[in-house]
């Protein structure tokens, strides 16, 4: 596992310009960029699923995790967002305003290189069941949901093996216990966690080596709550655009302003004030990602 300490949000690193080639232990190999302390990689859906593979070929064990606006601003307020994206082996892009961001500080990802999970969890039962026979575990939303979203998903996909446990369960003692029990009876090749920021990195930083799962997708959210039908899902078209921040604003305004309206700029406000203190401007940073991964 990835051991390098990671940095909080700081004025001192904002972007390298030489890509990165990182990896602990042998495996699948993509360009990797530093930005903020955190390491990026440039990885598709299909990569993941490369990713999957190698884990249950030759016996790893690999961390996913992601990084979006809002994962951004919570490394600032939380260690164990920050421990936990120091010890993951690869981190991808979530979320599309990151991208053209991204693009400013010299790293320049692809619409393709962005990966929802309410988009890949569905091709990800498809190819379990029709080609695999993965066995995957997701382990988050409230109690009933996650049950309810797989139960669609095994319903479109015959023979797709698919546990779940909802994540409203004491992350010490003995219900965290049943629940690190249950998932090693299972033994998934796939263990989604989704249980909010950062609840679901500090149950995974804390529970990792118990986890008996090959491939460990850290930040899965509320991805069970879309595919049940729990809360409304941005049409692909909006949020291929970019806008599907403000559809889900509009959606759960509540629970989400502070999310969509305050954060974002807090991130912007670091970006902008480490550029001011390294005397860059953003068209002095150079293309560092190739138009192909290796």
């Amino acid at each position: 596992m990835i051991t390098q300490q990671s940095l909080p949000i700081s004025e001192d690193i904002i972007g390298q310009k030489e890509a990165l080639r990182v990896s602990a232990q042998p495996g699948p190999r993509f360009p990797a960029f530093d930005l903020l302390g955190i390491r990026i990689h440039a990885i598709t859906m299909h990569d993941l699923i490369a990713i999957i593979s190698d884990a249950i070929e030759n016996d790893a064990k690999y961390v996913v995790t992601n990084l979006n606006m809002h994962l951004l601003y919570g490394l600032h307020r939380y260690s164990a967002i920050r421990d936990h994206h120091a010890r993951a082996d690869f981190t991808h892009v979530d979320g599309l305003p990151l991208i053209p961001l991204l693009r400013l500080v010299g790293i320049r990802l692809k619409h393709e290189h962005r990966i929802a999970y309410v988009e890949f969890l569905p091709g990800l039962a498809a190819e379990a069941a029709s080609k695999n026979g993965w066995r995957i575990y997701y382990l988050g939303s409230e109690p009933g949901v996650a049950e309810k979203g797989a139960a669609l998903l095994r319903e479109r996909n015959p023979g797709l093996k698919l546990r779940t446990h909802h994540g409203y369960f004491e992350t010490r003692g003995s219900e965290n216990e049943a629940v690190l029990a249950d998932i090693r009876a299972y033994a998934p090749d796939i263990l989604m966690v989704g249980m909010g920021m950062p609840r679901q990195e500090t149950w995974v930083n804390e529970n990792l080596d118990r986890i008996v799962a090959r491939t460990i997708f850290s930040c899965c959210g509320c991805t069970m709550d879309y595919i049940a039908g729990k809360t409304p899902a941005c049409p692909r078209w909006l949020a291929n655009n970019g806008f599907e921040w403000l559809y889900r604003l509009l959606a759960e305004p509540a629970r989400l302003w502070h999310r969509y309206l305050v954060e974002p700029w807090f991130v912007l406000v670091r970006f902008g004030s480490a550029y001011l203190k390294l005397g860059r401007k953003f068209s002095d940073l150079d293309p560092v990602l190739e138009d192909t991964n290796e």
